[in-house]
């Protein structure tokens, strides 16, 4: 019998356009529409957003523990590193914080400004150690091509590019795209346009093609609630940016 593998869904695009906002509306909607699943949400942003956006309260992240195992290894207890890194997988689980059924999990910062290459390859050890754990698994990655052009969403099912209308934006995501269709191995990429002021006409829009999976009007009430930094789970259900998120999954054949 075929072990029945997680749908992972990657959230990454143009930064400053809601991204994570998106992301969290996903682990909303997912919780709610599937309470008998089990989701876990991955916050690969080294900003730490996702947190705030859902409402959770961060205590060590992944950073945390690989700076412990080189720490040790550096004091040249090989014994105990080795040690330490086989327990990963139990220190990984200690850092969840887990409301309901969704589990949360923080990368954290790198360890030196600029500098994210071990925190993206310890990212990607952890997708495929622990994603078979859970039903639907959420990453809200960084801004941009790196988490995609180092492999680290080579896992992905659904990758979601997150833009606005300008045309700045939509290059941005074209340009992941192209990277994450030759290394990726995700059954769906496609798009959502953020924030979109309403002189602009949705319908005006180039999307270079790229699958859209929904297009979401500028919303203030969301603006004021960032800015209050609100959980996702407080928005109306009729929000534009839920209604947005619900339309994108019912795209995706997930709803």
């Amino acid at each position: 019998m075929t072990e029945k593998k997680p749908v992972i869904f990657a959230f990454t695009g143009k930064g400053g356009v809601g991204k994570t906002s998106l992301s969290a509306q996903c682990v909303r909607l997912l919780s709610e529409n599937f309470p008998d699943k089990k989701v876990l949400a991955i916050d690969a942003d080294p900003a730490i957003g996702l947190a705030t956006a859902l409402g959770v309260e961060v205590g060590s992240t992944v950073d945390d523990i690989r700076k412990m195992f080189v720490e040790t290894a550096e004091e040249g207890d090989k014994k105990a590193a080795i040690e330490m890194l086989g327990e990963a997988k139990f220190r990984l689980v200690d850092a969840m914080v887990e409301e309901q059924n969704i589990s949360f999990l923080a990368i954290g910062r790198p360890e030196s400004a600029g500098c994210y290459c071990k925190v993206n390859a310890y990212l990607k050890e952890i997708i495929s150690s622990i994603a078979d754990n859970y039903d639907y698994v959420v990453i809200d990655g960084e801004a941009g091509i790196e988490q995609v052009n180092r492999r680290v969403m080579e896992e992905v099912t659904n990758l979601v590019l997150v833009s606005d209308a300008s045309k700045k934006g939509l290059g941005v995501v074209h340009t992941i795209q192209m990277v994450a269709e030759e290394l990726t191995m995700a059954d769906n990429i496609g798009l959502i346009i953020n924030r979109i002021p309403s002189a602009v006409d949705p319908g005006e829009i180039d999307t270079e093609g790229l699958k859209v999976l929904a297009m979401i009007g500028d919303d203030p009430g969301m603006a004021m609630a960032d800015m209050r930094g609100d959980s996702a789970f407080s928005a109306e259900k009729d929000a534009p940016v839920v209604n947005g998120m619900r339309r994108a999954l019912e795209e995706m054949g997930i709803l």
